[in-house]
């Protein structure tokens, strides 16, 4: 089993916060494609990528959620604190959500688990994902509970197993 607490993790935006436009980076060549505009009329309410080296039960890495307080480009990658998970299901299947702090952002230093997290910042992310495909036909999303810094610990874990 991977020590997860002695490795730097690294997380990849793909979309920067506040956009509509959601990005992702093709496997096979590295570019940055536009996979479709959101719908609904509002923007993601963080920066949103993954975490690099893993892999989620959907064979696509896991998903991140990044608390920085700048918006920052696609292509950025950054060094990462876990510190809660959102889980999630939707037409594709179960889709969690890893909610991490940017390391190098004073703003997040006190951000050590899902407790420290601004209520209202977990609420503008369950609202956005709860709504985010309303105006898309065909496709639907179930939110689960949040859990905290362990279960998001957990499940990096099982993804960097499964990458290696």
């Amino acid at each position: 089993m991977v020590r997860l607490r002695m490795q730097t993790l690294t997380a990849i935006v793909e979309i920067p916060r506040g956009s509509r436009s959601k990005y992702e980076i093709d496997k096979k060549t590295g570019r940055l494609f536009l996979d479709r505009v959101v719908s609904t009329a509002f923007g993601y309410p963080t920066n949103y990528g993954f975490i690099e080296n893993t892999l989620a039960l959907d064979g696509d890495p896991i998903d991140a959620l990044i608390l920085v307080q700048n918006q920052l480009f696609p292509g950025v990658a950054l060094h990462i604190r876990p510190v809660g998970v959102l889980h999630m299901t939707d037409d594709g299947g179960e889709d969690d959500k890893v909610l991490c702090v940017a390391l190098k952002d004073p703003y997040c230093d006190h951000i050590n688990d899902l407790d420290d997290v601004p209520k209202h910042v977990l609420n503008q992310i369950e609202h956005f994902f709860q709504h985010y495909k309303d105006l898309e036909e065909g496709k639907w999303v179930k939110l689960g509970a949040w859990n905290g810094k362990d279960k998001a610990i957990e499940i990096i874990t099982e993804g960097l197993s499964r990458f290696n």
